[in-house]
């Protein structure tokens, strides 16, 4: 059987773990896709590297553009991310009639609607696991294996960076800027994490689990997103006094009036296996009609477990390569024509629950007044705790879970909170799921 060609762009971290595990596991994978799988040609600025990590096995150039005009190649690998030349690489082997293997959550999440038109006009696949959770196989199973569901929501940890600070924080107590710079010394982060910290990481790869999930183009400009950079150490433990622990998740929900999209710091119950998961690692929670919850964990990030995913689509696209356009498994779950125009909440309109943390003086009526505005508010009071002052202190905290309400709601209590003489400075807000049925 005659082998299906590739050509690879980018060979930096994923692009020589997928190299490697390529060449390692050859016979296992031509075994599994029908014919051998081979790189015939890899291109990357750094020429040297690129030669050193094939060893001489291939045709290694700087020009990437070569490649996706090359004829003798069947399959793209895009390897390069951002969203400038990735995109014109991209759209040029399609144009080209080539199947394009990416896993660029950034491209797709920004740029994935025109990319997919392009695909599906020329019959042609785009296939992108590794773009979310790295080697754990989510998109198959939200564009296969629960084809039967009507989704409900899923949250994810999906960003392993923000994950192994938060982990940090909660073990030992320490600051968010001191945990930031262990996690560079150690590789988590990268010198310019704010990607990863602010957010836009994880909402990249939720904006693509959505519209997946829900049938529904992709819309990153409608998501809202808040990193975890002015997290206080604070919450973390009173969360945890609470028996609840901060994960950042990125959460999508279908309701009657929409779907939500959006990434932030949440208080998750400690009893919920996501809430344990710890580190750099990722997890992906699924709530469907049918199956109930499923969850889906594993290393999300890292040369050999992306380059599974990476190797996996190969696989795929090699199988699905000579079989009918109108046959194959959608790009985004729903067939072309069947894509929902549901609209994307904006945050305001959100239903959740919230931890607040206020700084009061300690005298009577505080409580009073401040669940007074609440009540104004009809927001309901789940939990409180005031914590006794330190000595010679006139001031202390009180913290507060509130049952659901709209977020619009909850900002209009902690502005009138806020002007009450009693409060010192701001409120801290955090959002709250229990992510039960």
């Amino acid at each position: 059987m005659k082998p299906i060609n590739v050509g690879l762009l980018g060979i930096g971290t994923v692009g020589g773990g997928t190299f490697t595990v390529l060449q390692r596991n050859a016979e296992e994978i031509t075994r599994r896709a029908g014919r051998p799988i081979r790189i015939t040609v890899v291109a990357d600025k750094n020429v040297e590297l690129a030669k050193k990590v094939t060893g001489g096995t291939c045709r290694v150039t700087d020009d990437a553009f070569s490649v996706v005009a090359d004829p003798e190649v069947d399959i793209v690998i895009e390897l390069i991310g951002g969203y400038g030349v990735a995109k014109e690489l991209v759209l040029k082997a399609i144009a080209n009639g080539k199947h394009v293997v990416t896993a660029n959550k950034a491209l797709l999440a920004v740029h994935g609607n025109e990319i997919f038109k392009a695909a599906q006009d020329k019959g042609v696949m785009v296939a992108f696991e590794a773009a979310v959770a790295g080697g754990i196989p989510i998109i198959k199973a939200l564009r296969e294996g629960l084809s039967a569901n009507r989704i409900e929501w899923i949250a994810g940890i999906i960003n392993g960076t923000t994950n192994f600070i938060l982990s940090e924080m909660r073990d030992k107590g320490l600051s968010f800027d001191t945990v930031l710079k262990e996690a560079q010394r150690l590789g988590y982060a990268e010198a310019d994490p704010t990607f990863d910290i602010e957010g836009v990481d994880a909402a990249h790869k939720i904006t693509i689990l959505s519209s997946l999930a829900f049938g529904i183009p992709m819309q990153f400009d409608k998501a809202y997103i808040e990193g975890i950079s002015k997290l206080d150490a604070t919450d973390i433990k009173y969360a945890e006094q609470l028996g609840y622990r901060i994960k950042l998740l990125g959460i999508t929900k279908r309701t009657d009036e929409g779907v939500e999209l959006r990434v932030h710091p949440t208080l998750i119950p400690s009893k919920r296996l996501i809430a344990n998961v710890e580190g750099a690692m990722n997890a992906v929670l699924v709530q469907g009609d049918a199956v109930g919850s499923t969850l889906y964990y594993g290393k999300g990030a890292g040369a050999e477990p992306t380059a599974s995913a990476v190797i996996a689509d190969l696989v795929d696209v090699t199988r699905m390569a000579t079989s009918d356009p109108q046959n194959r498994v959608p790009h985004l779950a729903f067939q072309p024509n069947a894509m929902a125009d549901i609209k994307v909440l904006p945050m305001d309109e959100v239903i959740t629950s919230y931890y607040l943390r206020l700084r009061v003086q300690d005298k009577p009526g505080v409580l009073a007044d401040i669940t007074r505005i609440l009540a104004d508010e009809q927001i309901s009071i789940d939990a409180v705790i005031q914590k006794e002052p330190e000595e010679g202190e006139e001031q202390t905290d009180l913290i507060m879970l509130t049952h659901q309400t709209r977020e619009k709601r909850i900002n209009a209590a902690i502005k009138k909170i806020e002007a009450l003489g009693v409060v010192a400075g701001k409120v801290t807000k955090l959002r709250l799921e229990e992510l039960g049925k």
